[in-house]
This record gives C-alpha cells, structure tokens and sequence, in this order.
C-alpha cells in the first residue's frame, strides 16, 4: 500500500534538518466545518491578545524589532488556532489577509543585505509557511510572498565575510526557508501542485545563474529541499485542514513539471562546478530527482540497476569520485521525455554564455552525449534553432562554439529542410546570427549541398516574399545554387553573376556568407574550374580592407589552384602574386601567414612562360619576406622562411637558398645587398614603411637592413640618405629600447664620412665605418693576450689583431690609449653570437669611438697588434 506523506509536513523534515527554535506544530484532526463566529468567543485569551497585537502592528507607524517579531509570532499563534479548530472561514474578519501578506513582505524587503544579525527573516518564513497551512495567503501572494524570502535571505554576503554572523541563527533561517517551502508545495491542491512547483523552481533557477558562489549555493540547496521532498514519498496529498476532501493525492504519476528538463541541465552543470558547497548541493539535488524519476517512470530497476547505484552512490559520499558531465546525461537521459531532452540541449548553449558557468567543457560534454543519440535527443528542430540563434553570439569559448557548430551540422545533415525553414523564420532573416549559422551550414560540403537545394525551393515558391534582406541578396543565393548543380555550364554561371560587383557595395555580410560557399565549392574540382569566370571579381576583393573576406578570397584561390594543371594556373597564380604583396604586413597574424604560404604556392605553379614576369614580383616581395623572417608569430616567421626559399628556387640564388637551409638568418641582409647591389636605393625605399610595423621585431630588422643597403648611397645619392637619416631619427625614440639604440648606431654609421690622418704604415679603420667589436676574452694559448675582431656595418670584417696590454688578477687589461673600458665585457648587446665562433661575444663601440688612432699592420696568419 503506499504510504501516505505526514499531515505535519516538519515532521518529515526533523530526521535531516536541526529542530528550530519556535514550538512545533501539533498534529491534528480533520475536523466537521463549523462556522465562523464573528464575535471572537471562540478565541482563547492568548490568542486575543495576538490578534490585538496584530491590529497595533498594522495600525502602527514606528515599528521596532520586538514589534517585529511580536506581529510575526502572533500570525502563527492565531493560523494555528484557527487550524485546529477547523474554522471553514479565513481570518479576515480580524485581520486582513492581503494587509498580512504586504506587511511580512515590507519586513523582509527592509531587512539589510549586508549582515544577518535578527530572527525577523526566520520569523516571516515561518509565518508564511503558518498562512499557507491554515490557506490564508491571498491568491496570487505566495510567489510574490516567496521571491522576497528568497531575495532577502539568497543576496546576504558569504557567511565568511558577514561580521560577528552567529552560525546558529543562520542554519535557523534557511531551515526556515525549508519549512516554508515544504509547508506550500504540501498545502497546495492536488490541482495545482505541479503549476505550484514549476513557478518555484523557476524562481529558484533564477538565482543559480547569479554571479556570487553564495546566492547559487543557497539557491542549489532550496532545490535539493524540494528534491527530497518529491523522491520521499509515494504520493503528496493535498492538505485538508478544514475537512476539504475534494482534492485526491497527487501521485508521482500526476506530478508533471515542464522545467524539469532545464532544472536537470542547470544541476548536472553546477555538480561539477568549481564551488564545493554548490557542486555537493547540485549533486545531492540530483540524487533525488534521480530517485523521483525512477519512482515516477519505471515500476522496477532497469537493467544497469547496480551500474546506476555505484555511480550515485559514490557521488553522494565523495566529491572526488563526480561522475562526468556526459555520463550524468546519460543516466538521466533514459528516463527523460524527448521535450525534456531538447531543454538539456538548451540549457547546455545557454550555459555556453553564461559568466556563473566557469567550466564550459561540461556544457559541451552534455552537447557531444546528445549528439551520440540524434534520435532520442534532437527532435525538436525549430526549438534547438532558436536557442542556437539567441546565444550563438555570445559564445566566446573556442571548444564550446566548436560543440555548437558541430550540432548545427548535425541537424542540417539530418533535417535541412527544418532547418532551413527555422533559420528564415528569424527575423530579421540575416541578422549577425543568423548569418553565422548560415555560414557555419556552408562551411561543409555536404550540409551546403543539401542547404542549397533546399534554398533554390523555397526561392521557387516564394513567389513574392523574399527569404533575405533585399532581392539582390536572394538573386546571389540563386546563383550560388546555379553554381552547385552539376549540369550548369561555366559560361551560364558568369552570365547571371553581373550582381556580384552590386553585392560587393551594398552588402559585405552577404558578400562573406557567398564566398564561404565559393570555398566550399571549391573542393569539388568540377566546380573549381567553373570559378575561373569569377577570377577577376575574387581578385577585387583583396582589396575590400575586410579580414574575414580576403581570408575566404585567399581559400577560394588556394582550391583553385590545387584543382588546376600549371599550364591552366599559371596566369591565375601570375595575377595572385602581385595581389597578395600588401597582404603581407597585415595586422592579423592569421592573413599574414596565409598569404605568405599561398605567395610560396603559387610561385611553384607558375608555367615557363610567366616565370619572368613572376620573377619580377617575387623581387618586390623579397624584403618582406625577409622582415617577416623575425616576426613575433612563429607560424609567420615559418610561412615567410618557407616562401624565401621558394623565391630563391625561383631566381635561382644559390648563396640565398644556402643560407635559408642552414638558418644563417643574419647573413640574408648581407646577401640580398650584395645579390643585387643596384637595387640599393630601391631596397631602402622599400624597407621604409616597415619602420612604422606594429611589431618591434619587425622594425628592428628594417633598420638593420637599412644600415646594410644605405651604405653605397652616401658617394651618389646623399639626398636620399638623409631622408633615410630623418626616418631613422624618428626611431631614436621609440618605446622599444633595442629599436631606438639600434636606429641611433645606424644614423651614427650613416652619418658622412671624416677623413682620418694616416698613423705609421698601418691601415687606418675610418670611425663611421666600425659597426662592431667582437672580444674573444679566453686567449687559446695562456700568456697570449685576448683576441679583436673589427666589423664595419656590412658585418665584413675590417681588421683582426691582438689586443696590447698586461695580465691583471687574470684579466687583461688594454692600453689606456684604446679607449676602451678598463675590463673586457661579458657580453654588450648587439646581436645574436656568432655561429661559426661561439666563444665570440659582440659588442656595441662607445658613442664616440677611439678607433681612429688604431692601426693594424698584416703580418702572416691574418693576425695584427694595436
């Protein structure tokens, strides 16, 4: 037989919670109805002086706390009464209900929210709960009534940060809260008590999606109490405290609660929260919903009975042991309804957005379980599309936006007409959102396929609605799907595509969505070389300044090509190279680096024919490659060294290719100006712009080049030097301490030449010509004093001689005259180490070098001594 729940619902509660500190309530017996007797003789004394202490309060306009709690305590003392003497009538011929209901909530929206130092709130709950069991709480007041308890009592701080909080009173206060929660939901009619629980989940919902750990854990636990109340009994009967038999027990069977799919999602999530109390809570939460379900749906265990017990009872006893999010979905998605299902799913890409959410992993481990099942869980199409189209843009996390790509493909692969039809009806029908969806759904060949043909029917029968913004944005869908049916001839195509110059003015979002299905068209050969009649109109588009359309440009062309022989892409790849040159020096990392790949592709496709007018854009895009040689981006710098030495195959440089394939990356300068000395002053003009490059790395070796190629310039075009000289002044400041010494060395070294008087026989070394010092502190030989080596700004060494000197505490000391620092440096900061001579440290010469009184005389083994 099944059991019966208890009439007095806290005496279900006083196993799990502490006893409170107010008087129990009795129990009672169902008695006849009598009637009410308007003059109060069947008051007791005491309860004459609640109701006069109730009139007061009402009546009262200064209301202290001892008036507080006297008002609160005596609302109990009369319900229980009335009660108990099974009145058939209200209170309000003594006190009016509805002036009740407002007061206890005034009280509860006064309380402060910053500390919990009185039992007013503990009170009010308790008298709320008295109201509900003797059904004086107005209609329509107990949410209202409910929302204050849970606003008052939720938003307090952590008890942490609460001063001088005594725990007591606050275990008492949310017990509170429990007895009231109880003392509703059991004191409904059987009716009503699903509508009843639905509205006070929802609200509790609602704070679990707070900001503060605090507020989500006292939320989480205000749930769990509801969730032990309907997996405890077999049945929840309605309360009749006045002889009202009309309402039969509200069975398991009977209780049906529409947010039980959200509520479920939510629990699942917060159980593996990075909050303790709250995980534990949600879990235990869980347990009983697990319980409630079992009890509800099935007559018996499944057949993974044991499976189920060992996974929830570990769960209840350890953290440590948390099922996963998957796993968890699993389990509950047997005994789930398929609406139920679909508000998981919803919960799960609500949950993508939601900041009170910090793992999103989880949210995405709910979408991959569902993706398992298609057929149990995505059956409400319209429904997933929309909550997909009202978060999609606020999902920000890589993984998670991937799990919701990956179900909206899913869906278009398995319904596309649901789908397609979902996604018109949003309105406006290309919205930011909808057309990430649309763009998602073209990203792959076979949901575009299936999309399209289903666009090209709804464009059929449209007759004259439009499925877009404006006509000449669903006339350029039709031809995209011209574009994918196999029997439509290249020459066709081009005759209907003159919109796409339109397009390309008036919408930019339309013109993107287009060309992702231009790239994904593409893969497919036969399509790739209809393309070819768009080449010119794809070409304008790298120039749009637009980053998510030159990238899709860049796509298209790459398919192309890889779909064409090189008689048939050499023209096309000829046209590209010359395109792609300002596209190097992008501020996305991204452009930059496939550029770059797609500038060394292309080079590799050119016929014989072309080669010598690609030979001439590979040498306007030579100095680029180089400066992205030292990009911050790894990739970058790996894509621009891979088309260096494409270039070099190309022009056949054999020095160039050698030191690409050796990473003697500090020598390239060197070997471009030498490879080509001519194109000095072309060279520094070209690298110019590269001094104002976002990225210090990049202007660092500009100027280096530039004190490279520069040097022939001051005998014939001084000029164009001190333009150099202007440009590399302006560095002097920059924020970059590494840029600015390096431009104030290369203006010095610049700088024109002083003629120095000869000094003995010796050769003298000109100051504006040293760049650099290499010291060789460590002599191979002891006694031998250290070694010099003297660099002019082309990095050619100028002289190598012995430095004078005596031995001192075993470092060398140089001659005073040298105008060197008394010690040998470690190291002074100029460039990288010499690979062929690691023991060689460089080092920077002083603003005002000594150097000119050095001379160095040949001798036998390329040595010298100052």
């Amino acid at each position: 037989m099944a059991e019966r729940p208890p009439r007095r619902p806290r005496v279900a509660w006083e196993a799990r919670a502490p006893q409170e500190s107010s008087s129990p309530l009795k129990p009672y017996e169902v008695c006849m109805v009598q009637p009410l007797q308007t003059d109060g003789s069947w008051l007791a004394v005491c309860e004459k002086e609640s109701v006069r202490c109730i009139q007061a309060f009402l009546k009262s306009t200064e209301k202290d706390e001892a008036q507080k709690m006297r008002f609160l305590q005596s609302i109990r003392t009369l319900c229980r009464a009335a009660r108990h003497k099974g009145l058939s009538q209200g209170l309000d011929v003594f006190c009016p209900r509805d002036e009740l209901a407002e007061n206890i909530r005034a009280l509860l929206q006064e309380e402060p929210r910053d500390h919990l130092r009185t039992a007013v709130r503990q009170q009010a709950m308790l008298a709320i709960a008295a109201l509900s069991s003797a059904e004086a709480v107005p209609e329509g007041q107990t949410i209202p009534l409910l929302d204050a308890c849970f606003s008052s009592v939720f938003c307090l701080p952590p008890k942490e940060d609460m001063q001088g909080l005594d725990t007591s009173l606050y275990h008492k206060t949310l017990h509170a809260m429990d007895t009231m929660l109880q003392t509703v939901v059991l004191g409904s009619p059987a009716s009503s008590l699903s509508k009843e629980l639905q509205s006070i989940l929802q609200m509790l919902l609602t704070f679990t999606k707070s900001p503060s750990a605090a507020v989500r854990e006292r939320a989480v636990g205000r749930i769990g109490t509801l969730s032990y109340l309907l997996a405890s009994y077999s049945s929840l009967e309605a309360w009749c405290p006045f002889g009202r038999e009309d309402d039969s027990p509200a069975c398991h069977g009977g209780i049906h609660i529409p947010i039980l799919g959200e509520l479920l999602g939510r629990l699942i999530l917060l159980s593996f929260c990075k909050d303790k109390e709250t995980s534990r809570a949600a879990l235990h939460a869980l347990h009983h919903l697990f319980r409630f379900l079992q009890q509800q749906r099935c007559s018996a265990w499944p057949e993974d009975n044991l499976q189920h017990q060992r996974v929830w009872g570990a769960a209840s006893t350890s953290c440590r042991s948390l099922p996963s999010t998957s796993a968890t979905t699993k389990v509950f998605g047997k005994y789930l309804q398929p609406l139920e299902r679909t508000d998981i799913i919803l919960t799960a890409i609500e949950a993508m957005t939601d900041a009170s959410i910090s793992d999103k992993e989880g949210a995405s481990s709910m979408l991959d379980e569902a993706m398992k099942d298609p057929n149990s869980w995505l059956t409400d199409v319209p429904k997933i599309m929309s909550g997909i189209h009202g978060n999609l843009e606020h999902i920000r996390v890589a993984p998670a936006r991937h799990s919701v790509d990956s179900l909206l493909l899913l869906l278009t692969n398995r319904c596309p007409r649901e789908v397609v039809k979902s996604l018109l009806k949003c309105s406006p029908p290309v919205d930011s959102a909808a057309l990430a969806m649309w763009e998602v759904m073209f990203s792959r060949l076979q949901p575009l396929e299936k999309v399209l043909r289903e666009l090209r029917i709804e464009l059929r029968n449209q007759r004259m609605r439009r499925l877009f913004s404006t006509v000449l944005e669903d006339t350029c869908i039709l031809q995209l799907t011209l574009l994918a049916a196999s029997d439509v001839r290249a020459k066709e195509f081009a005759a209907t595509y003159n919109l796409w110059r339109s397009l390309r003015h008036q919408s930019l979002e339309m013109l993107s969505l287009v060309l992702q299905g231009l790239v994904t068209l593409s893969q497919r050969p036969e399509t790739a070389r209809k393309m070819r009649v768009l080449l010119e109109d794809i070409v304008e588009t790298l120039e749009s300044g637009n980053e998510d359309i030159q990238m899709k440009a860049l796509l298209v062309f790459r398919n192309m090509l890889g779909h064409m022989r090189r008689q048939e892409a050499s023209p096309i790849a000829l046209q590209l190279a010359e395109k792609l040159l300002p596209l190097f020096n992008h501020e996305s990392s991204q452009l930059r680096e496939f550029s770059l790949r797609l500038f060394g592709e292309v080079m590799q496709k050119v016929a014989w024919r072309h080669k010598r007018q690609m030979r001439k854009n590979v040498r306007q895009g030579l100095l680029p490659l180089f400066f992205h040689l030292s990009d911050q981006s790894q990739s970058v710098a790996k894509a621009s060294g891979e088309a260096l030495l494409a270039a070099a195959e190309l022009l056949k440089w054999k020095q160039l290719r050698h030191l690409l394939q050796t990473q003697q990356t500090w020598r390239i300068g060197e070997c471009l100006v030498v490879q080509d000395r001519s194109r000095a002053e072309e060279y520094c003009h070209q690298s110019l712009p590269h001094l104002k490059d976002a990225q210090a790395t990049v202007r660092e070796a500009a100027v280096r080049f530039i004190g490279l190629a520069a040097r022939p310039l001051r005998d014939h075009s001084p000029e164009k030097l001190a333009e150099i000289c202007r440009a590399l002044k302006a560095l002097e400041k920059d924020v970059e301490p590494s840029v600015s010494s390096l431009a104030s060395q290369t203006v010095l070294i610049l700088s024109p030449l002083r003629k120095q008087p000869a000094s003995g026989s010796g050769q003298l070394i000109p100051q504006h010509t040293l760049a650099a010092v290499v010291f060789d502190k460590f002599s191979p030989r002891p006694g031998f004093p250290p070694k010099v080596a003297v660099f002019d700004h082309n990095l050619s060494t100028v002289a190598g001689f012995s430095l004078g000197g005596q031995r001192a505490k075993g470092k060398w000391q140089p001659p005073k005259e040298a105008g060197l620092p008394g010690e040998l440096p470690d190291a002074l900061p100029f460039q990288q180490p010499l690979a062929a001579q690691p023991t060689l440290t460089w080092g920077v010469l002083p603003t005002e070098p000594q150097l000119p009184h050095w001379t160095t005389k040949t001798r036998r083994g390329g040595g010298g001594k100052l």
